[in-house]
């Protein structure tokens, strides 16, 4: 593989080499099955084996509490902006909102088709931090609260959980940093993500949803987004995402293999830092616009000069010269990004701080 690229891509995002590797060996015949997984009847006995192995990788990678079932679901994080409120809202009205970014405010946007959205803060752009927990206005009646914990275009992370009123559930759309680092299921109903960032490809969605909140959903729900339709059909309700299923079982094991999410972690905290610490070194030939506390471990937004549009283009093409990828910034908001899921090595974050040094070295004016 002389000519594979680095790639920096926000999502669909890099997959370990690893994973591949076994997908590919098993690709044209699985096991003793005599046919490819895509070829693979959803009810067929084999599938059966990956989707219970899959979830069980799952609960014990990321430490799911009891209380949750796992999902398997379709429509990526999107159609669980529609799913949440028509599933868990229970004939309450309103749903607290944190908006801290382009996915919690689409989150919102989407969600107020099927009930009131309250705002616990006013957002304002660009965004850059979030606010203080303290200063949130909190509905006791709210049907749950909702915050993206990592937003992959803006680089802005929670790195500890909000504050709900203790009878109302936290949902979480941890897309971005899905097993990038230990989760604290601790006051949430609902944690769920696209598995195209850090699970594996485009195309599956999961669903940690806990049971209480399962069975409430509304007359007009879909039954492709009733959780309880999905929990009682042991996620092939329809035909699922039967090969992301299993690359999402591969990613898992590579992940058990590699040491679990705590080592990934500490990867994921050193790769971060190398970013970070060229940015604000830089004395502003690089900067990043979000504010320190709340840095993303997965999503490094940063701009050139001050801005300057020519000279970031100029950095997208030396890039790409040296086989790194995926690094231009959100159309919304420009600039670059560099994420740095957890299948990036830290080589390969070293190999972009060494071409940031040297783009440096000869562009400072």
């Amino acid at each position: 593989m002389t000519n594979k690229k680095i790639n920096f891509g926000a999502g669909p995002a890099k997959i370990p080499e690893a994973v591949m590797e076994k997908a590919a060996s098993e690709f044209l015949v699985y096991g003793n099955s005599g046919i490819s997984i895509l070829e693979m009847s959803h009810r067929s006995a084999d599938f059966t084996a990956i989707i219970k192995e899959t979830e069980k990788l799952m609960r014990e990678e990321m430490s799911i509490p009891n209380e949750f079932e796992v999902l398997f679901m379709q429509g990526g994080g999107t159609g669980q902006f529609a799913a949440i409120p028509m599933n868990i809202a229970r004939g309450k009205t309103v749903a607290d909102y944190a908006i801290t970014g382009t996915w919690s405010d689409k989150a919102a946007k989407e969600a107020e088709k099927y009930i009131d959205i309250h705002k616990v803060f006013a957002p304002t752009k660009p965004y850059t931090s979030i606010s203080s927990y303290s200063s949130w206005e909190k509905k006791s009646d709210a049907a749950y609260l909702y915050y993206c914990a990592n937003e992959t275009v803006h680089g802005i992370e929670f790195h500890t959980p909000p504050e709900a009123h203790p009878d109302v559930p936290l949902v979480a759309d941890i897309s971005s940093n899905f097993l990038s680092r230990p989760f604290d299921f601790t006051n949430h109903g609902i944690v769920f993500g696209g598995t195209q960032k850090n699970l594996g490809a485009a195309g599956l969605t999961v669903a940690l949803v806990r049971k209480d909140l399962i069975g409430h959903e509304a007359r007009h729900c879909p039954s492709i987004l009733s959780y309880k339709e999905m929990h009682a059909n042991n996620s092939v309700y329809n035909t699922p995402s039967v090969y992301g299923i299993y690359i999402t079982k591969l990613v898992l094991e590579w992940i058990r293999d590699g040491g679990g999410v705590d080592k990934l972690f500490a990867t994921n905290q050193e790769k971060s830092r190398l970013m970070y610490d060229i940015i604000d070194s830089s004395a502003g030939f690089f900067s990043c616009p979000v504010e320190k506390a709340h840095r993303s471990h997965m999503n490094v937004p940063f701009r050139i000069g001050g801005g300057d549009e020519a000279l970031e283009a100029t950095f997208l093409k030396g890039a790409t010269e040296r086989g790194m990828i995926g690094l231009k910034g959100h159309r919304s908001v420009g600039g670059i990004r560099a994420s740095i899921y957890n299948a990036v090595t830290l080589d390969e974050t070293r190999a972009l701080v060494d071409y940031m040094n040297e783009f440096e070295a000869a562009n400072r004016k």
